[in-house]
């Protein structure tokens, strides 16, 4: 969002500068015969500094897909694949099957492998690589379920909820320090997950378990996601940038109480644009802007696209003139709600 660093973290600490200086001098040579990625040679420093950290146990999140991503050289102790959606569509295929079959190739010969959400399109794909590399597969919202889910922004924002697993055992008044509700979902799957690291050995309570939920911002040092920038006028920023992920923005803003509503919002120019402005309500106010990178939507451009969906608001060379005149037309009581994009929201940070 803010800093290269946040890519590489032990223990919530970001990696040193010099670690990342020291990396890229000592490697420069070899590397410009290779021709690495950004992300290849991003991941080359992530692994060298894991193993000089000495660390007991590592979370790779893939850079896209996953059969061809450089993450996918690591031998894991379990694969975890959260919901599959229509992202990347230039590189992984143009339908969620296609895209599953890219995600799927993480699985790994006789390890677990966890389905964070049960989707039928892809629900077959996934059983059919399992049973191929003779793979336990576990579908994380088969055996765990929430309820009483709330989300509250009084002292700090936080999702209060129940969870009970099919084995009867109950958490009740788990705290997660992540409001979205969205997070249920991956609430789901990190139990489902501990449950396996727990049969594979590893030692890990449930105060461990609360205490991770409860500060995982402070522990992670995660940002932008359904993060509360001010309280009145009730401010929220959130990189949700896809489909799925503005869905469920636009569901959690509707049960949020709020007088009048205001977006700031701009977009890169690779995203399937029409259907995501379809789903935005009409009756808001709309702030349209440009992030400061050279995939960003012409704001003016945006703004024309909006119109046709009847999506009212004027365009701004800046976010933070967009965000600025959101404030500045606010009431204490309205909703100001700030995405469309990454880039969009690390600006705002």
């Amino acid at each position: 969002m803010k800093d290269f660093r946040e890519r590489i973290k032990v223990n919530g600490g970001k990696i040193p500068k010099k670690y990342v200086t020291d990396f890229v001098n000592s490697h420069k040579e070899e590397f410009s015969t290779i021709k690495p990625s950004f992300f290849e040679y991003t991941f080359g420093m992530a692994i060298k500094y894991f193993s000089d950290e000495k660390i007991d146990i590592a979370i790779m999140e893939t850079g896209m897909g996953g059969r061809l991503d450089s993450t996918n050289v690591v031998s894991s102790i379990v694969s975890v694949i959260t919901n599959i959606g229509l992202d990347h569509t230039q590189f992984l295929g143009d339908t969620l099957q296609k895209i599953a079959v890219e995600k799927a190739g993480i699985v790994k010969p006789g390890i677990p492998v966890v389905i964070g959400e049960t989707q039928k399109h892809t629900k077959e794909i996934f059983t059919d690589f399992a049973k191929r590399n003779n793979s336990p597969i576990l579908f994380a919202d088969h055996n765990f379920t929430i309820s009483n889910c709330i989300s509250e922004y009084n002292d700090s924002p936080k999702l209060i909820l129940d969870i009970l697993s099919v084995k009867n055992k109950i958490v009740t008044g788990l705290i997660s320090g992540l409001a979205g509700f969205y997070q249920q979902k991956n609430i789901v799957t990190a139990f489902q997950t501990i449950d396996i690291l727990k049969n594979l050995e590893f030692t890990i309570s449930d105060h461990n378990i609360k205490d991770g939920f409860r500060n995982v911002v402070k522990q992670t040092g995660i940002t932008g996601r359904w993060q509360v920038l001010n309280k009145r006028p009730l401010t929220i920023c959130d990189t949700g940038h896809n489909i799925d992920g503005i869905k469920e923005i636009i569901s959690q803003i509707n049960k949020t109480p709020h007088s009048k509503l205001h977006f700031v919002i701009g977009m890169v120019n690779d995203k399937e644009i029409d259907r995501i402005l379809e789903l935005f309500p009409k009756k808001a106010t709309y702030y349209f802007c440009k992030a400061r990178i050279p995939r960003a939507l012409n704001q003016e451009l945006l703004k024309k696209k909006a119109r046709q969906y009847e999506l009212p608001g004027k365009s701004f060379i800046s976010v933070s003139e967009a965000y600025a005149n959101a404030i500045s037309n606010a009431n204490a009581d309205d909703l100001i709600f700030i995405g469309g994009s990454t880039f969009v929201v690390a600006e705002v940070l």
